[in-house]
């Protein structure tokens, strides 16, 4: 969700007003007695799908939102880290897997709540993995088992999507667009979203890395 708009100074404490700053085009909170400008900027959500063959690891939520249904792993990038190094960590802590990223797959815009989705495309480095404490348990599924009306988010839905059709051509290729809610209806159904502005490039390789 997109945090909640600060009411206090995080450098001097003293309470802020909103209003428009000078040279800038939406309200911000600045504070009455410093003057500092606080901007609440979007986050990014980094992940992995992982793959072995025509099988994909996918990690049952023992958390909510959305506790109980299957997702690839994924989660916040921290401060310090590169998206890589981030969607690795989160691979390790949600199932206990060491990976090796192969590609970039999606950059998904999420400006409902204010995220950001970037997921790669990865294979194992070696057979183990287990449930990590955000997940009641890890399993590979192979393509055609999804479980499509188990999967937590509507972000889930289209990277997988795109990446079976990428698999239909052969080919591996990066994927970037909005996902736009229509507002009408629960904003977990991937019914309820639009993704219309999608674009997608071919790898400069030209062929699907994971296939090497």
């Amino acid at each position: 969700m997109i945090d909640p708009d600060p009411k206090f100074c995080h450098q001097c404490g003293e309470t802020l007003t909103h209003k428009i700053p000078d040279g800038e085009d939406r309200p911000r909170g600045v504070c009455t007695s410093c003057g500092n400008i606080h901007y609440i900027n979007p986050r990014v959500v980094v992940g992995t799908v992982i793959e072995s063959g025509d099988r994909i690891l996918l990690c049952r939520r023992a958390i909510e939102p959305a506790h109980g249904k299957w997702t690839p792993p994924a989660g916040f990038l921290e401060v310090g880290e590169s998206t890589v190094d981030g969607a690795i960590r989160e691979t390790w802590e949600e199932a206990r897997a060491k990976v090796e990223v192969v590609q970039p797959l999606v950059s998904i815009d999420l400006t409902r709540i204010g995220q950001i989705h970037v997921k790669y495309l990865a294979k194992m480095k070696s057979d183990e993995f287990e449930a990590g404490p955000e997940s009641l348990e890890v399993r590979w599924f192979n393509y055609s088992e999804i479980p499509w009306d188990e999967l937590a988010f509507p972000v889930t839905h289209w990277s997988l999507r795109l990446r079976m059709e990428d698999r239909a051509l052969g080919q591996g290729r990066f994927h970037r667009g909005t996902l736009a809610w229509n507002k009408q209806g629960s904003p977990l159904d991937i019914d309820n979203y639009d993704l219309s502005d999608l674009q997608s490039w071919p790898l400069l390789s030209g062929k699907d890395l994971s296939q090497d």
